[in-house]
This record gives C-alpha cells, sequence and structure tokens, in this order.
C-alpha cells in the first residue's frame, strides 16, 4: 500500500502508541518514514525520549531519520518539515498524534482547570495540527493524506477525559476545517477515533475501568486491539481511502452507536 510514498510520523512514544500501530502497517508496506520525537531535557544524558524511539526503529527498512520536534515551536516544526523536504522532496502522507494537557490539570473537574493549563493543552493538542499541516504544505500534494487521532471524549462527557475531552472537540472542529482548506490541493485530512488502549496516554485517562466498560457495552462485546488501530489508521493514510476526507473514523466495537448500556442492562433486569 505504501511502495514509492514518503511520510512524516508523529508522537511515536512506545510500542504500545497507536502512532506506532500505524507506523508498523505504513513500514511493512513499503512506505518511507521519518519519526519525530518529544526533545530530550538538555540536563537527561541517557536521552529517554530518542532512546525510546530508537529501540523501535533500530534496523528496520524504511526508516530514514529520527528528529526531535516541540509542537509548540515553529522554528522546530519547521527544522521537521525541512528535513522531509530534503530527504523525501513531498509528503504522501503525515501522522499527527500530539496530545498533553499538565497533569495536575487533566487530574481536575474541567470546572477547575487553570487558564494556564487549558491554553497548554488547546495548543499542543489541537493548534499543533494547524501548525502542522500549514508548514507541511508546500511538500503535500494532490493525493496526499493527513491523520490526526481522537477520541469519542470529544464528541460527549467522558468523566476523568475532562480538559482533553474539550480539546479532542476541537481537534475534531480543526479536521473538518482543514479538510476544507486543503481539499483545493486534493488533500485528505481525517481523525481516527479508537477506543480504550493500554497506552500511555490511556493509563493516565484511567483506561482499565474504561476497557470493562467497554466489553460490556459495544455490539461485538469487546474491546478494540493494537493491530485494529494499526491498520485503519494505515487505510486512511493510504491511497485505499482516496475518497474519505474531513471524516472522525469511530474504531470502538461498535460503542459509540449505543444510546442505552446495551447488553450491560442485562444485569440489572429483574428475575
Amino acid at each position: 500500500m505504501f511502495e514509492g510514498k514518503h511520510g512524516l510520523i508523529t508522537g511515536v512514544f512506545n510500542k504500545q502508541s497507536i502512532a506506532w500501530a500505524i507506523a508498523e502497517r505504513v513500514l511493512e508496506g513499503g512506505g518511507k518514514c521519518g519519526f519525530t520525537y518529544m526533545p530530550d531535557r538538555p540536563d537527561d544524558e541517557r536521552k529517554k525520549n530518542l532512546n525510546r524511539v530508537q529501540k523501535l526503529t533500530d534496523g528496520l527498512s524504511g526508516v530514514e531519520f529520527l528528529q526531535p520536534m516541540d509542537a509548540t515551536n515553529d522554528e522546530h516544526i519547521a527544522a521537521a518539515i525541512d528535513t522531509c523536504k530534503e530527504k523525501f522532496g513531498k509528503l504522501d502522507f503525515l501522522l499527527h498524534s500530539i496530545a498533553f494537557a499538565p497533569p495536575e490539570d487533566l487530574r481536575k473537574d474541567t470546572i477547575d482547570c487553570s487558564r494556564e493549563g487549558f491554553k497548554s493543552a488547546m495548543e499542543i493538542s489541537a493548534f499543533s495540527l494547524i501548525a502542522l499541516s500549514c508548514a507541511a504544505r508546500p511538500l503535500l500534494h494532490e493525493g496526499s493524506s493527513i491523520l490526526t487521532l481522537t477520541y469519542f471524549g470529544g464528541e460527549k462527557a467522558v468523566p476523568g477525559y475532562n480538559v482533553m475531552g474539550v480539546c479532542k472537540a476541537a481537534l475534531d472542529s480543526v479536521t473538518q476545517y482543514l479538510a476544507y482548506d486543503l481539499g483545493v490541493d486534493g488533500v485528505r485530512v481525517n481523525a481516527l477515533s479508537c477506543g480504550p488502549l493500554q497506552t500511555i496516554s490511556g493509563r493516565g485517562a484511567g483506561v482499565d475501568g474504561m476497557l470493562r466498560l467497554y466489553e460490556a457495552m459495544s455490539p461485538l462485546g469487546r474491546n478494540i486491539t493494537h493491530d485494529e488501530a494499526g491498520n485503519c489508521g494505515a487505510f486512511l493514510l493510504s491511497d485505499k481511502s482516496s475518497g474519505v476526507t474531513g471524516e472522525i473514523m469511530h474504531l470502538d466495537a461498535g460503542y459509540n452507536i449505543m444510546g442505552t448500556p446495551g447488553r450491560l442492562l442485562d444485569k440489572y433486569k429483574p428475575s
């Protein structure tokens, strides 16, 4: 699916990252990828963030470069795109997997979120898609695909997801407006909304309880897998989804369609 294709993958943190599940499919399909990662602190001699990504990518065919990128720094974003221009000349796909909220604000009820925490979370989790897409636009072309990762907490209130749900609502809207703006260039922009998975961000949002709920409520009666996330993400980045743009694709075993707790209600039926 990706022979002769070149793209940028952001947001890989470890092997449980949804971004990595997608990147694996792209590399297996013959794609050439550059990876950005969160910059290490100057005093971190072990360079933990770089090493995490290196451990995943070392020796894999198709990995062209690793580069630090702070999503709040326009110079960092421009440098990553310049590297893509130097290595690839163009971008066929771009995966945006960047989100963050200060832990002290994420743990609070949304009503108690601080002004600075809100601004930081929104800039990193939503505006970064605009900034990255704008910087990449000169390298994008008809048939290019941009994909971001969202969550159902941007559509409905999910207790515990708090301010990140507000950010995902903004990200969903950004996806649709960018799909319109870039549609004139033949560039597609979509979002993948996965059900709960064991990831770093998932654990921060109380994923264990969500996994039990989704298994009980979803029409398929189970949770999704990292393999399924990789397959769906790769589909949306590939030419196989050439007519799809501005969409929020739900990969959640059907949980999002439910208007009641479904089979979970069987526990409470009178005997």
